[in-house]
């Protein structure tokens, strides 16, 4: 590696992007930080997140963006598993010097285990299990929540407000937490059918913190919420082991509140992430260039 190259890692989730600015040496010259980087969102949304928490870091670390040419990249973006996604924010002129580009879920994988096998099961604002083995990776879920990314804080927060409507409509029983939730929209069931109309997952996710609080308390929602998501985190852990993943980290935002909820079988085999997607994009990045320099 060039002695005067600078190393930076993106993760730029579906809530927030993160930036690290590194010497050669690892050690940290600068970080930033920005709003959602998920290029499912559109490449113009997450560039610009990216661009700004990257100034972020040349800032704190006193450079220009002149620097930037020194500067090899990994963006560990949410939605790079999609190829047409990837294949468009492969086109983009970047600034850096050298850059690579993978998904998020990629990362906090190659960060949990420091590079070695393993598997990781994302507990965010999405949700999606990643593994790595014999240098082949492995994607279960996260086909965004149209469709999928079950147990993630998004869909926690959109089947709150399912039920939601089904207590307004008198076909469940309504709880102190369906009723919290309601008074968010001043009782007004077109006011949630307006707002889920344009409502990013960000926006449902919004909702998770509540439902894990009300759980907390023995309220029968978000009990039945947190026991489903929990289920499909489980369902997700599952399939990693059937193809030959031994250890798998909870990673992501919601990660920590879901430990306690996961199955036994998915318990047995966790083990504590030596690193997040941060660290996994650091990794990449002095992959990239390390075989520059060979």
């Amino acid at each position: 590696m060039r002695s005067d190259a600078l190393l930076l890692g993106v993760d730029g989730g579906g809530t927030r992007c993160r930036a690290r600015l590194c010497a050669p040496s690892g050690a940290t010259l600068g970080e930033g930080a920005a709003g959602p980087a998920n290029i499912r969102l559109g490449l113009d949304v997450s560039l610009a997140a990216v661009t700004q928490a990257t100034q972020a870091c040349l800032q704190q670390a006193g450079l220009s963006s002149a620097e930037l040419r020194r500067v090899i990249a990994c963006l560990a973006l949410a939605g790079a598993s999609e190829p047409r996604e990837l294949e468009a924010a492969l086109r983009l002129k970047l600034p850096f010097g050298r850059a690579t580009i993978t998904s998020d879920a990629h990362a906090a994988c190659v960060g949990a285990h420091g590079g070695r096998d393993g598997g990781v099961v994302v507990v965010g604002t999405g949700t999606v299990g990643w593994a790595q083995i014999n240098r082949r990776q492995h994607r279960v879920g996260g086909w965004g929540l149209t469709v999928s990314d079950e147990g993630s804080g998004a869909w926690i927060g959109r089947e709150l407000l399912r039920r939601v409507l089904w207590a307004h409509d008198g076909r469940i029983e309504a709880t102190a937490l369906i009723d919290r939730a309601f008074e968010q929209f001043q009782r007004d069931p077109h006011a949630i059918v307006r707002w889920a109309s344009n409502a990013s997952p960000r926006d449902f996710g919004a909702f998770a913190p509540m439902v894990i609080a009300h759980a907390r308390i023995g309220d029968a929602v978000g009990l039945e919420l947190m026991g489903m998501a929990a289920s499909h985190v489980d369902a997700l852990a599952a399939r990693l082991v059937a193809l030959g993943v031994e250890r798998i980290a909870l990673v992501g935002g919601l990660s920590d509140h879901m430990r306690s909820w996961v199955s036994e079988p998915t318990k047995a085999r966790l083990v504590s992430p030596a690193g997040d997607a941060l660290d996994g994009a650091l990794q990449l990045a002095r992959a990239v260039a390390e075989s520059a320099a060979a």
